[in-house]
């Protein structure tokens, strides 16, 4: 009887579980949404109906569902994460409380897309984050008119593709404040010798994208009118602007490869970190250059970063003086990076006793100044005296590492790079033995010559080369973030400063579909 029973409960078990398997099949993956937001305290545009009408026909052409509100109530945290982006269509005025503006920066550090249209630059004035998230704001207009367009074509942005080298629109033309923030990628700018009236005078942006302390941002200027959101050129901008600001696309790598390097340093941003009592400048300053107020974003008046020329080349001068981060506007995947490095002789304080020290951080992710008030949660390819391709995980990025445990002198444990080696989990946190593995030998040149170093970055997994040679891999990277961990396989590029004088040079970006067949087992 006892049989009997237990087979009966068995072929049940089997029967539900194929049924749930079964379930589990039909289950239809849940589309992923957008929020317009349109409330106004301020001038009301009449366009804003036509804007609504325009974006939900995109949602049902490009599968995601679209909502519409005007209530300043759903910008709290929970009802905010449901987004893949929110859309500011011709919002104006201060239109958030200071609990919906926190909740909302919450957002956008987790991720969060964010499109402005038009006036979405008449909007918020008091609210610091939200000035340099939207990158410029509204001063005047002239009358509506046609006008030119110049296309920055090599931003290579999906929002611009369609467009040849320039174009004509009709539309309400803003003049900003200020020029458009350095710390954005230009899309569009006004010719302004196409039209009359009141201009800025200066660099005329209208159109621009950039990633800002973790989210994606793109705004447009143009949208005053009903007939605006008519135009199927217009139309197809916004509807690329919305679907990369839901991480649905991406701004692809130019496939001859890029140089990242030139002059100005203009595909990059600087992030300076707190100053230490040594340093000739009127700032304030912390003895723990790990915890002190950093300087911020595009501040660095010691020129601790700089492009000089030698030999006719292009080369970047860190000088060290300062913790800091140069830091890539866009967010990269699937590349082969290579630069050449060398030393120079000065070091600084704090370090003045240590090795010479930098890094190249990659995958890094959301706000600066997450890693001792300088650096960007990341994977870091370690550039320092003997320790060249060294991986350390910064902050809430980390991922999964081949090694061999050995011991020091000095009876601690730590691990190095072995092809065949356990695969360990490495994080500085609770629950992981280390947050480093050190590079399988060493390669390097003597101080002063240069050196070679590449990461090969392809899915969640990463290369470390020296001069040509593997040192050390990087499996499974992932990102603590907002409650869960998550997968990821591109992220911003970051070079540091901290305390030592080095030169870059030849830093380029190539993108790739596999990795060399020579890397693989090594």
């Amino acid at each position: 009887m006892k049989k009997i029973l237990f087979a009966v409960l068995a072929f049940s078990l089997i029967i539900t579980s194929c049924k749930a398997k079964q379930e589990v099949k039909i289950i239809k993956k849940e589309k992923k949404k957008v929020l317009i937001f349109s409330k106004t305290n301020g001038w009301r545009h009449k366009s804003i109906e036509a804007g609504i009408a325009a974006i939900k026909k995109l949602g049902i052409e490009n599968n995601f569902l679209v909502e519409a509100t005007e209530d300043s109530l759903q910008f709290n945290y929970q009802n905010l994460k449901k987004y893949k982006s929110i859309i500011f269509l011709n919002t104006t005025g201060n239109i958030l409380n200071t609990v919906q503006e926190k909740d909302f920066e919450k957002y956008i550090h987790e991720g969060g897309g964010f499109v402005g249209i038009h006036s979405a630059s008449d909007t918020e004035y008091k609210w610091p984050f939200y000035a340099e998230m939207i990158g410029a704001q509204f001063k005047s207009h002239p009358k509506q008119q046609k006008a030119k367009l110049i296309v920055h074509k090599e931003t290579n942005h999906p929002a611009i593709a369609h467009y040849g080298d320039s174009f004509e629109h009709f539309d309400e033309w803003y003049n900003f404040k200020k020029p458009v923030a350095k710390h954005v990628n230009v899309l569009l700018e006004l010719d302004e010798s196409s039209y009359s009236g009141e201009r800025m005078g200066t660099k005329h942006a209208i159109a621009w994208y950039h990633h800002y302390e973790g989210g994606r941002v793109f705004y447009t200027g143009m949208g005053h009118g009903k007939g605006t959101f008519l135009d199927a050129k217009f139309i197809q901008h916004l509807k690329e602007g919305i679907l990369w600001s839901m991480d649905k696309t991406d701004v692809a790598i130019n496939k001859n490869g890029e140089d990242l390097l030139d002059s100005d340093l203009s595909k990059w941003d600087v992030w300076m970190g707190a100053v230490h009592p040594s340093v000739d400048i009127d700032f304030e300053k912390s003895k723990n250059v790990n915890t002190g107020k950093p300087m911020g974003l595009n501040n660095d008046p010691k020129k601790v970063f700089s492009v000089i020329k030698e030999n006719g080349e292009n080369v970047l001068k860190i000088t060290g003086e300062i913790y800091g981060g140069l830091t890539t506007k866009n967010v990269y995947g699937n590349y082969h990076f290579t630069t050449q490095f060398k030393w120079g002789e000065k070091k600084w304080e704090p370090r003045l006793k240590s090795k010479r020290d930098s890094g190249i951080l990659y995958h890094a992710q959301g706000v600066h100044g997450a890693f001792w008030n300088v650096w960007m949660a990341s994977l870091e390819y370690q550039v320092q005296e003997s320790d060249c391709g060294d991986f350390i995980a910064l902050g809430n990025v980390y991922g999964d590492t081949p090694v061999e445990e050995k011991t020091r002198k000095n009876g601690k444990k730590y691990f190095v790079y072995h092809p065949k080696g356990k695969v360990t989990p490495l994080k500085w946190g609770k629950n992981f033995k280390a947050g480093q593995a050190s590079k399988s030998s060493l390669h390097e040149n003597p101080n002063g010559e240069w050196n070679t170093l590449e990461i090969y970055c392809l899915g969640t997994e990463s290369i470390h080369l020296v001069n040509g040679h593997v040192v050390n891999r990087v499996k499974n990277a992932k990102y603590d973030i907002g409650g869960q961990t998550i997968a990821i396989d591109k992220g911003k590029i970051q070079i540091q400063s901290e305390a030592a004088e080095v030169y870059y040079k030849n830093i380029k970006i190539t993108p790739i579909t596999k990795f060399p067949t020579i890397l693989n087992g090594l």
